[in-house]
């Protein structure tokens, strides 16, 4: 493994929902009504930065909301709070209120952040609101589906929720974790190959340490790590296959150089193996489910053409399966791609 400079297209072109999509994220309980729509968190009236900690900018600005419109607002995005946690009963959540929205005007998504806490004992969560985004939402159902995390969304028009998800920015694991005392490098550097070959398996790109967290769990005698993806704006979209490999991000460096310096070439080729086989595993679990999937995502256009021809050749090349040469669109190398998982799976 080894970490290089890796170029990302500066402005991902954004893809509707079309109705197929709709009608998927319908039948398995993805769409709902919601209280309110993404254009209604933009009618605030002005901005402040928002500081961490040391007093550097986050690139995050907390909105605020002429008076006349905030409570409505604010009892609109708990109700929201409630449907992604307990079905939408709002008596169960009587005890919290919205303590602050942040918007960041970067990205393709231009998320907003709602904080809700507990009046009681102050404690907190946060979920996001975007622009929906086909790629998006073919990212996170097959985060849902193939990887080891389960990930809980609504969409609703052009208006997406997502739950937060919890850990340590992979950035700044590396500046303040990496080198506690205690940390097991042998272990962070195996998740991290395994992390590497979900992405490439299921072609999430543009997996720079700030587009996922850490989460560590206390075991009985070590620490667990797991990387998750919290960015799925790449998903099946650019051409490069390196895109779809972590390992290859400068960002990523010291991840490489962890795995570099304590895993050799025969225990990466185990990881790798190991987590294709859990793929493969998931896959026929899910099998109906992802199936209506790709046929909804054969159908529909989430890439460019150039795109399309580039990702099928060098994956025909890398594979040496002249089957992805076939491919028309980001669908079917998906489907040729998961295909494959399930033959060398075996």
């Amino acid at each position: 493994m080894s970490g290089s400079k890796n170029i990302i297209s500066k402005k991902k072109q954004s893809f509707r929902i079309n109705e197929e999509l709709f009608m998927y994220l319908e039948d398995f309980d993805r769409a709902e009504n919601l209280p309110f729509r993404y254009p209604d968190l933009l009618r605030f009236n002005y901005t402040v930065p928002l500081l961490d900690k040391a007093g550097k900018d986050t690139l995050w600005e907390t909105v605020f909301y002429p008076p006349g419109e905030n409570e409505e607002l604010n009892h609109r995005l708990i109700r929201t709070y409630a449907m992604m946690k307990v079905e939408g009963n709002i008596t169960l959540m009587e005890h919290l209120y919205v303590d602050r929205i942040d918007f960041c005007p970067f990205g393709n998504s231009k998320p907003f952040r709602i904080r809700i806490k507990n009046q009681y004992n102050d404690n907190y969560d946060y979920y996001y609101v975007k622009l929906a985004d086909a790629s998006r939402v073919y990212g996170l159902e097959f985060e849902d589906l193939l990887s080891p995390n389960r990930i809980n969304y609504i969409v609703d028009a052009d208006t997406l929720v997502e739950e937060h998800i919890i850990g340590i920015p992979g950035d700044q694991f590396v500046q303040y974790n990496l080198n506690i005392p205690g940390i097991n490098h042998t272990r962070l550097a195996k998740e991290f190959i395994k992390f590497n070959e979900r992405c490439f398996v299921r072609l999430l790109g543009d997996m720079r340490s700030y587009n996922f967290v850490i989460d560590m769990t206390a075991d009985f005698d070590d620490t667990q790590f797991r990387f998750r993806a919290i960015d799925f704006d790449q998903q099946s979209y650019e051409g490069r296959k390196s895109i779809y490999l972590p390992q290859f991000f400068k960002e990523n460096n010291p991840y490489v150089d962890l795995c570099i310096k304590y895993i050799n070439k025969e225990t990466v080729r185990q990881y790798q193996l190991e987590e294709r086989s859990l793929m493969a595993r998931r896959i026929k679990i899910a099998r109906f489910r992802l199936a209506s999937l790709l046929e909804v995502m054969q159908n529909d256009t989430v890439s460019l053409k150039d795109k399309v021809d580039q990702l099928k050749t060098e994956l025909a090349e890398h594979y040496k399966k002249d089957s992805f040469l076939k491919c028309k669109n980001m669908g079917e190398i998906m489907r040729v791609s998961l295909n494959l998982l399930l033959e060398t799976s075996v």
